[in-house]
């Protein structure tokens, strides 16, 4: 065939996508011809191909209008339909000589050949709604990188503030102002640490993770015993058992850690038995860092326990709701970016066990 063209047909306009023009019929792709002068208009409506091996002994097209505009002796034309079934257009060509075009694999061929041209678009289609959605998805990580900056600045800034002032005006006043300062300065203290909380989460589920930066730390039980002094400070009525043995280093973000084990002892300290100790333990071994926090009490019941580590999980058990929920979801995403796993297990008769694995080295 001289002509064969790739043609877009709608209600309106024939346009050509892909040409290919032997015979200068003078159509370029983007060119176009008057939709009501094509049989691909017709084709259109009764969604078939159309097959015309001589247009002049054909009992229907001889006398028909169009290829005797165009001045075509053979035509031949199959639709192309895109996945949803829409009518895209149609895979045509001519030729001003006669053809022999009876044989059927011939349509066969040309049906498959529109079936790769509108899998081709499709897939084409495809590649640019993800290329947008990768770029939407870009955009999108970026303004909440900056609105998690912001938040912790302008949240930080005034509190850093308040509690500065509480410490200085402790020195000015007398015995009587004691106990409120104190409060104030508890207060704030509970409120940074909400606010760190809230930055957390806001890195844990907007941002991809809790950011780490791990490195060869020596003397990482000396930070976990700070931890456990500051619980102790914070929780005067309740025992804490420390038992930490970590020698040699440890690749992992301290601070991280040590806010994860301090999640982990707050968390104990604030549940279970009040008259029984808060035990933990740490050890270096085997090529692991393993940490636990125990605490004697009722065991947690089931369904509790596959949502614990779930955000805005609080303990309610026992009538009292402490915070917002974030503090064990905080330590199972630092444990999963330092390649570790954080897991519970929990009796009447043994109380309450977390325990947190990692590798030593990364």
């Amino acid at each position: 065939m001289g002509f064969a063209a790739v043609a877009r047909v709608t209600d309106s306009r024939w346009t050509a996508c892909a040409v290919r023009d032997g015979i200068d019929f003078g159509i370029e792709p983007g060119g176009e011809l008057a939709l009501e002068t094509t049989i691909c208009n017709e084709i259109r409506q009764h969604r078939q191909p159309v097959v015309i091996g001589h247009v002049g002994s054909h009992p229907e097209f001889r006398e028909h209008p169009t290829p005797k505009l165009y001045g075509f002796e053979s035509y031949i034309s199959v639709p192309i339909f895109r996945r949803d079934g829409a009518f895209f257009g149609t895979l045509c060509a001519i030729d001003p000589r006669p053809a022999r075009l009876d044989d059927p694999g011939i349509v066969q061929a040309l049906e498959l050949f529109a079936e790769l041209i509108a899998t081709h678009m499709d897939s084409l289609e495809q590649h640019e709604l993800t290329s947008d959605a990768l770029r939407s998805e870009q955009d999108t990580a970026r303004v909440r990188e900056e609105f998690i900056a912001v938040l912790g600045h302008d949240l930080r800034n005034p509190l850093q503030v308040l509690s500065t002032n509480t410490w200085l005006l402790r020195g000015e006043l007398d015995d009587t102002w004691e106990q409120p300062l104190d409060d104030m300065r508890n207060a704030c203290a509970r409120m940074s640490e909400l606010i760190d909380n809230i930055l957390d989460f806001a890195h844990g589920r907007l941002g991809g993770g809790i950011p780490v930066t791990l490195r060869e730390t020596e003397g990482l039980g000396g930070i976990l015993e700070h931890v456990v002094s500051e619980v102790r400070a914070a929780h005067p009525g309740r025992p804490v058992e420390a038992d930490l043995v970590i020698g040699g280093t440890v690749r992992c973000d301290p601070d991280r850690i040590a806010q994860l084990f301090a999640n982990l002892l707050i968390n104990a300290a604030t549940h279970g038995d009040p008259r029984a100790p808060v035990r933990a333990a740490a050890r270096a071994t085997g090529g692991e860092l393993v940490l636990s926090v125990a605490n004697a009490g009722r065991a947690i019941p089931e369904e509790r326990r596959r949502r614990l580590f779930e955000p805005f999980s609080r303990g309610e058990e026992d009538g009292r709701v402490d915070g917002l929920g974030l503090g064990l979801y905080i330590a199972a995403q630092i444990a999963r970016a330092h390649r570790g796993a954080l897991e519970v297990e929990s009796s009447d008769q043994r109380g309450t066990r977390f325990r947190f694995r990692m590798p030593l080295h990364g």
